[in-house]
């Protein structure tokens, strides 16, 4: 993979693109071999740990949120990526299967917007859990069926909602962050050396087995002294880390269900992409086996409650062939507001 990319910057292509279709061309498949592995503790020579603040997040805190103590957490950086960290899972038994259900049946829900609000009404995506129950409860039946609403869906934000178009955040479209995600986000955050972060908004994306998501910086945010953060869940998935330029060859690593990776510093700002999912070789996800089985530490949990058998029979359906990544950002910094957008009139007038 280096060689190749050396040979990329040579010749003065994008050595970034000519990565990313490497490893979503599926015949033939790509080789895997360079691809980091955080969760094989493999060592290499580009891989270095990551300090983290274990007297920050008390184990209490950590596990009311679904997380171990913080001293346990695996937790690295890469030679080269200033300021990139990567997690190895650190969620408790059986609190995965929380977050999923979030994202699959609370999340999506009204006031927050999805990409299927660009082209139905608010009453159609209203339920979208709601309206996919009983499709995807039947058995496979072996013939074509529509795709349910939860099956389409490939985007919700959350908070200050992101504008595809303008790419820009506002004030006058925003609903409540929720809750839930702010006290996960706030601790890792915090346990990872970063005080006073504010989730502000959130873009979760659903890959199915052939989505990907293409090259780009998150640069919308109005203050990037603080950090990106990045949770994922269910299939596993390709994630290529770039530089400042697109010319800049990217380093490959997995990302698994339950993995982490907080961007701050010089990599707030780098390429980043997903090319590929990579489904789970034995068949099942660590998280289908985990299932809904809780750790002791979660009875006394007041964030990260039960999932009933009924829900969880859905959400492993989902993610046999799916995975859900949650991204969280601050968009504002201390004492800043968003610039002031001109009445309609004077835009027009701007326009003449």
């Amino acid at each position: 993979m280096a060689k190749m990319a050396t040979s990329m910057v040579e010749t003065g292509e994008d050595a970034f693109r000519k990565i990313f279709k490497l490893y979503k061309r599926r015949n033939p498949p790509p080789d895997f071999s360079d691809v980091i592995d955080f969760s094989k503790g493999v060592p290499s020579d580009k891989i270095i740990p990551a300090k983290l603040d274990p007297a920050a997040v008390s184990d209490v805190e950590a596990a009311r949120v679904g997380l171990q103590p913080v001293r346990n957490w695996r937790a690295f950086g890469l030679q080269g990526y200033q300021g990139f960290i990567f997690i190895s899972n650190p969620f408790l038994l059986g609190s995965q299967s929380f977050w999923v259900r979030q994202c699959l049946k609370t999340y999506p829900q009204k006031p927050n917007v999805c990409n299927l609000d660009m082209h139905m009404s608010p009453s159609d995506t209203q339920d979208i859990w709601g309206k996919s129950v009983h499709s995807l409860s039947l058995p496979p039946s072996g013939k074509r069926q529509p795709k349910t609403l939860l099956e389409r869906l490939r985007w919700v934000t959350l908070g200050y909602h992101y504008n595809w178009d303008t790419k820009t955040y506002s004030a006058n479209h925003y609903s409540p962050f929720p809750a839930d995600l702010h006290s996960l986000s706030y601790q890792v955050t915090t346990a990872c050396g970063f005080s006073g972060f504010n989730a502000e908004a959130g873009i979760l994306n659903y890959y199915r087995s052939d989505s990907s998501l293409g090259i780009h910086v998150d640069e919308s945010e109005l203050d990037h002294s603080q950090p990106l953060l990045s949770f994922s869940f269910g299939q596993s998935a390709i994630f290529l880390l770039g530089g400042i330029h697109r010319q800049d060859p990217p380093t490959a690593m997995y990302m698994h269900s339950g993995d982490m990776m907080v961007m701050s510093g010089q990599s707030r700002l780098l390429y980043h992409a997903v090319p590929c999912i990579v489904p789970a070789p034995q068949g099942q996800t660590a998280l289908e086996i985990e299932g809904c089985s809780r750790d002791s530490s979660l009875l006394n949990s007041t964030v990260v409650v039960p999932v009933s058998g009924e829900d969880w029979v859905l959400c492993s359906r989902y993610i046999q062939s799916s995975r859900v990544n949650v991204t969280v950002r601050q968009v504002l910094g201390p004492g800043q507001s968003f610039p002031e957008t001109p009445p309609l009139h004077q835009r027009n007038d701007a326009r003449c």
